[in-house]
């Protein structure tokens, strides 16, 4: 029996220690600031793009819209790396109208390397809209998820 423990209590030890060492390269180490700002850009540009779309807005490419973003997360104090729900991204860009416009997009940034952003609704509108044919459809840049890519 004690041979039996042993082992066991070994066999534990082994596989917790694997565990950890495969879960801290789960993409924690590979989210930056540089890398969450590349990553938002475009994600915010085409759904931006699918917004006017559905608004029947037809002169809105991403050319037109200029965006470029600045984050940090949880302030001066807090290095701008790793996952946390405390990264804060200005977007700014040109609306609709071709009007400057920045707004502040809250970010819940995961180690898995994906997040979920959230925008004022003054800049980009309610979480439903009305499309040209008059029906209410959902605002696709109002709350949206996205994906940090891999490092090469």
């Amino acid at each position: 029996m004690t041979h039996t423990r042993i082992a066991l209590r070994a066999g534990l030890a082994l596989l917790a220690t694997v565990a950890a060492a495969s879960t801290a390269g789960c993409g924690s180490q590979d989210i930056t600031r540089g890398r969450v700002e590349g990553a938002l850009t475009p994600t915010f540009v085409n759904l931006y793009q699918q917004r006017a779309a559905i608004l029947g807005e037809t002169n809105v490419t991403a050319a037109s819209t200029a965006a470029s973003t600045t984050c940090d997360r949880g302030g001066p104090k807090i290095a701008d790396v790793g996952p946390g729900s405390d990264w804060i991204c200005m977007i700014t860009f040109r609306d609709d109208h071709g009007q400057p416009q920045t707004g502040k997009f809250e970010l819940q940034v995961h180690a898995d390397s994906t997040y979920v952003a959230g925008g004022p609704s003054k800049l980009i509108g309610l979480a439903m809209l009305t499309n040209k044919e008059g029906k209410d459809v959902p605002n696709p840049v109002f709350e949206f998820d996205g994906a940090i890519p891999a490092t090469r």
